[in-house]
């Protein structure tokens, strides 16, 4: 059996740290709820803390956002495709846009399910991703200004998700200009400067972060504890949130280079083995999760003195050396992920989700 386990006390502990360091930088935050992927369970904890705002890429999940917890702003965090209008509308209170044709059709049908409709426009600093040029921000928001039902409440920004290209104190300043400068030309007042995220924590342990920007967007280090800047860990947050169990279901001594002529894997590879090693053996386990599940490059065992030495689709081989702590049939083995291993591992029908 294979089931990955929330840590509640860890989770809300995490929670408590943020927020308190928010707060106190008259920062507005929102959680980026896309990691639980829709579970209830996960959700229903999120939502029980002291948050205004919740964020999410699925129109599925923030339905379910909705349902638990009726009174809480939701953000859709992508530009939503056309055939989603009617339900970005029906359950997000704000999109981040960046096409034209798009602000109309939500306005459309913000005025036909008679509501006002936010939006944040979403503005290209180097990332590559989602955002429309600079230099056309001034036309563009002149085009979408006087649209029936819609709000602009703010502008932002995405930074490291695609290329990894990083915030700093420049770039940031860059949104708060553009919104001053559109607050100036129009005389609408703007609310939010979105240019935080998880990448963008360290810039305020550093005093880097421009006074202007007042809205986060925050996911993987309320749920992972990371420095996104850094590549590390925040020592001063839970890193162990959520942990991967998965049981032995078998444990022989084997040798540790196989054995005949070798082709290609079912990933299609061709490994290479240290012929050194041949006559040697190890203590060989595997366990029931595999690549339909996670793949192997994103989960590392809890015990350091043992590794994932293959993969296949329904099973991964952990090679136990010479299996000392004497690991057995039916034990578990405990992994902890990364971003994307959490992801894909929630994403997968046949993993069980606990909350302890």
């Amino acid at each position: 059996m294979t089931y990955i386990n929330l840590d509640r006390e860890k989770l809300r502990y995490n929670f408590n740290y943020l927020n308190k360091l928010f707060k106190e930088k008259d920062i507005e935050w929102s959680i980026v709820s896309k990691l639980l992927c829709g579970d209830r369970d996960y959700l229903e904890e999120v939502l029980s803390y002291d948050i205004n705002q919740i964020c999410d890429s699925r129109i599925y999940n923030l339905k379910r956002i909705k349902k638990i917890r009726p009174d809480i702003e939701t953000i859709f965090i992508k530009p939503p495709a056309k055939h989603t209008i009617k339900n970005v509308v029906k359950y997000a209170d704000i999109s981040m846009n960046t096409e034209i044709e798009t602000i109309k059709l939500l306005s459309q049908e913000a005025k036909a399910q008679n509501k006002i409709h936010k939006i944040i426009i979403m503005i290209e600093i180097g990332e590559l991703r989602e955002g429309i040029m600079r230099d056309s921000i001034m036309d563009f928001y002149s085009r979408i200004f006087e649209l029936e039902n819609i709000e602009v409440v703010g502008i932002g920004a995405n930074l490291s998700c695609l290329y990894g290209v990083l915030p700093n104190h420049d770039k940031l300043i860059q949104l708060i200009l553009y919104k001053q400068l559109i607050e100036a030309k129009f005389q609408k007042e703007i609310k939010y400067v979105s240019g935080g995220s998880s990448v963008t924590i360290p810039l305020i342990y550093q005093n880097l972060l421009p006074k202007g920007v007042n809205h986060f967007r925050v996911g993987e280090t309320l749920f992972l504890g990371t420095d996104v800047y850094n590549n590390t860990n925040l020592k001063e947050l839970k890193t162990d949130i959520f942990v991967l169990y998965s049981e032995i279901i078998e444990l022989i001594e084997k040798p540790v280079v196989p054995m005949g002529e070798m082709g290609t894997n079912v990933e299609g590879n061709s490994p290479v083995f240290d012929n050194n090693l041949i006559g040697e053996t190890s203590y060989r386990a595997i366990i029931d999760v595999g690549l339909l599940d996670v793949d192997s490059a994103h989960i590392k065992p809890m015990d350091n003195d043992i590794e994932i030495v293959g993969s296949s689709s329904d099973m991964f081989v952990i090679d136990l050396c010479d299996n000392k702590k004497g690991y057995k049939v039916g034990d578990e083995i405990a992994f902890r992920l990364n971003y994307i291993g959490i992801l894909r591992v929630l994403h997968s029908r046949y993993i069980e989700n606990r909350i302890s």
